[in-house]
């Protein structure tokens, strides 16, 4: 069910609030032991928010739209009661002490939370394998990876065990997993959406944002969410249009399709789906334009020089002493060598190794410096393609879902399938993920997604062109 016909049905006392809640609650306990997409299920606090939701329809209360909608959050974003490790055996047993802003909005609008999801740990990764309490399974495919870092929030969505997630993204991290499982995923422009209580891994790139089942439940959630917040300085308001939906509209849209994505690489079926995808937009009125955005294949090396040196300086402070893990030593040193070793995982420890060396003294010119200036290029280049038409159609990855352990020993690899994704971050752009195709591999149906990028502050331009897609 999507949010309004949730809302439609509490309000109409069709359904009452513990019914709903308890229905999940059974999807869980049956799909999750094989899916793994939730760290923790809080089945107690959300039968008891379920009833004072049904007390509020009783007396006759008015509720708002996203009251009593069952919501998963992924385990980086900080809600009190909750743990929250960041997928990491350093925060195994840290317990949030507060709200994060998103998560304060959600709770005042009466969304019920069901649990927090698995995740790459500290969101490092583009398959949930990176996870220090076991890899996530994606729900059309067990034997496949849902995607990463948002993984869990993707899985429960497309498993049927919540109506909607939170994730965050870095790279692709919503946007990835949402192809994956075949869920929309919404990464907001750059401060659209609070970051206070996220757990930072490269805070020039992270953004928290949606995963649902519908574009109207993505909008719905970010219209929550969204907005300017005193405790983070980056935060901006994003105010929403009050264009009508109609379909006139599509007939003036252009939009732009960069060659470059289209080039080597890509699996032939996720392009032949990509460009029917797109034939249905023209078919409808759309202006499709070729484009070319030719600083596309320097991104993924400017990411992956950017992000881990502000993961270096971001992961500092997990050294045994403020709070999470600490292991005992005989010096302070040790104490830091013993806690951040035991501590952190494979993939954590090598994006730190390499931000240090690109920050340090003799190197910082050549790496960080360089990447920040081939970073602007690439902003101007969006800004200049945008100067001539409404959004960007790409596909959303490279490859269908993969199988575990198929990318894990070649970091290089799995870092590819952010290709298509990074660009977005690296300029603070919004865009959206739709599934638009499934193909099908020893059996079974896999999803394909239709990747929707606008220029900044058109969040809601980006959600009204993706809700415009009928498959």
């Amino acid at each position: 069910m999507t949010i309004s016909q949730i809302h439609k049905q509490l309000t109409g006392k069709e359904v009452s609030c513990k019914e709903m809640v308890r229905g999940f609650l059974d999807e869980i306990k049956k799909k999750d032991k094989d899916i793994h997409a939730y760290l923790e299920v809080d089945e107690e606090g959300a039968m008891k928010q379920a009833e004072e939701v049904d007390a509020k329809i009783e007396k006759g209360e008015e509720i708002a739209e996203l009251t009593g909608v069952p919501i998963a959050v992924k385990d980086n974003i900080l809600t009190k009661g909750f743990n929250c490790t960041a997928g990491s055996k350093i925060l195994e047993n840290y317990k949030a002490p507060y709200d994060a802003t998103c998560i304060q909005k959600l709770r005042g609008a009466g969304a019920i939370f069901m649990g927090k999801t698995n995740l790459d740990e500290f969101a490092m990764g583009s398959s949930t394998e990176n996870s220090a309490f076991g890899p996530t399974k994606n729900p059309h495919n067990e034997e496949r990876v849902p995607g990463g870092s948002s993984g869990g929030s993707a899985a429960a969505v497309g498993a049927g065990m919540c109506v909607a997630g939170l994730g965050s993204d870095t790279g692709g991290s919503i946007r990835q997993p949402a192809a994956f499982c075949g869920v929309v995923g919404f990464k907001p422009t750059y401060g659209a959406v609070s970051r206070y209580g996220l757990i930072a891994m490269a805070s020039s790139l992270d953004q928290i944002g949606p995963l649902a089942n519908s574009v109207e439940d993505a909008r719905i959630i970010f219209d929550a969410i969204r907005g300017k917040d005193g405790f983070d300085a980056t935060s901006l308001d994003i105010n929403p249009k009050s264009e009508a939906r109609n379909s006139k509209q599509i007939q003036n849209i252009k939009i732009g399709i960069p060659k470059e994505y289209f080039g080597e690489g890509i699996d032939p079926e996720i392009k032949k789906s990509i460009e029917k995808a797109i034939k249905k937009y023209e078919e409808n009125g759309a202006k499709i334009e070729e484009i070319s955005l030719p600083h596309t294949d320097y991104g993924l090396a400017v990411y992956y020089i950017i992000m881990p040196s502000e993961v270096s300086a971001n992961l500092a402070r997990y050294d045994g002493i403020r709070y999470g893990l600490s292991k005992d030593a005989d010096n302070l040193l040790d104490t830091y060598i013993k806690t951040r070793h035991n501590g952190f995982g494979a993939e954590v420890r090598r994006r730190i190794m390499l931000g240090t060396h690109t920050l340090s003294s003799g190197y910082y010119d050549a790496y960080y410096l360089k990447a920040q200036k081939v970073r602007t290029l690439i902003k101007r280049e969006y800004e200049k393609a945008f100067s001539k038409i409404d959004v960007i159609m790409t596909p959303t990855t490279p490859t269908l879902p993969f199988e575990f352990g198929e990318k894990t020993k070649d970091p290089v690899s799995m870092y590819l399938s952010d290709i298509f994704t990074v660009g977005v971050n690296l300029a603070g752009l919004p865009a959206a993920t739709i599934p638009c195709d499934w193909i099908e591999k020893e059996g079974k149906k896999l999803p394909v997604g239709l990747h929707i990028i606008g220029p900044q502050k058109s969040d809601y331009k980006v959600l009204e062109v993706a809700e415009m897609f009928k498959n």
